[in-house]
């Protein structure tokens, strides 16, 4: 048996994400020496001990001042618009600086909600809009409007590449890991590789002969569910070199904004809409390529 499920076997109180760290950290002694591979094989016979110490990630729910921009507040909820490079979540390369250290910061209730009340995630080097809950009961309500698919996001994207076929189409593809680069997400066949079921809706906003401006609506939140489904369209995003885009006219990170995000206010019951504008970079290669956009349009 590997090491680290050995210990969450002995000690149960702890996550297999925790002792692996403390492992990692030389924090386990098994017959006298310190060992630091979780995957070490261990025997019946082996004895070992634990020092328990403070892991990155056990220190990552700290509040940290940011600057951050918040579209609408009110004592149930926030409304916030991400920049690009902002992590979401703290993780291994990124225990500091994240979006919910950041909420930490602007309301110390938040240490009071699991993920300081972050219902949805962006990518680090996607923009724009995340609704956050100030309390349980709206956190578990705009979960569960989440699951029923009752909070609209849309999104837009450049993709790569000239638009052809109909100006509207829908992706209903399962996502899961790509089984032959485990560093990334992919069109799966759930009779063949392990993934969810998820659906996009496209549409073409502008077209020119590099590239496409199209508005994504989400149907369902699967880990990187646009790039995936618009590489299956043969046109991956603008920048996004995990799944085939190239870096041009200035963008370095994919091209995505979450511009539009709606829902029902958990408390009020009141119709929510709000919008983001576009960043800097992104409007740029718009300008750069030709491609317009009008949000009354949309």
């Amino acid at each position: 048996m590997r090491l680290d499920r050995a210990l969450v076997e002995l000690v149960p109180e702890f996550s297999r994400n925790y002792l692996q760290q403390l492992i990692e950290l030389g924090g386990v002694c098994l017959n006298g020496k310190v060992q630091v591979k979780a995957s070490h094989k261990v025997k019946a016979s082996d004895s070992g001990v634990i020092e328990l110490r403070p892991t990155p990630q056990s220190q990552a729910f700290k509040a940290e001042d940011m600057v951050l921009d918040v579209v609408y507040v009110d004592e149930h909820l926030l409304v916030i618009n991400k920049p690009v490079g902002l992590v979401v979540h703290p993780a291994p390369g990124n225990w500091s600086g994240t979006l919910m250290n950041g909420l930490l910061g602007y309301d110390a209730k938040a240490f009071d909600l699991p993920r300081a009340g972050i219902v949805h995630r962006l990518d680090k080097d996607t923009s724009g809009l995340m609704v956050v809950a100030r309390s349980r009961a709206v956190m578990d309500a705009l979960v569960r409007a989440i699951a029923a698919r009752e909070v609209k996001r849309q999104y837009l994207a450049i993709g790569q590449g000239s638009w052809s076929g109909a100006n509207r189409c829908v992706v209903d593809a399962a996502i899961g890991r790509d089984p032959v680069n485990r560093l990334r997400m992919a069109a799966v066949d759930l009779a063949l590789h392990p993934g969810k079921p998820a659906r996009t809706d496209f549409e073409l906003l502008s077209n020119a002969a590099q590239a496409c401006l199209v508005h994504c609506t989400l149907h369902t939140g699967r880990t990187h569910q646009i790039r995936v489904h618009m590489t299956k369209l043969k046109h991956p995003l603008l920048g996004d070199t995990l799944y085939g885009g190239s870096v041009a006219l200035g963008m370095t990170r994919q091209a995505l904004h979450a511009y539009r995000l709606a829902f029902e206010h958990p408390v009020t019951k009141q119709a929510m809409s709000f919008f983001a504008n576009l960043p800097q970079d992104f409007s740029l290669v718009l300008t750069n390529l030709g491609l317009k956009y009008n949000q009354n349009d949309i």
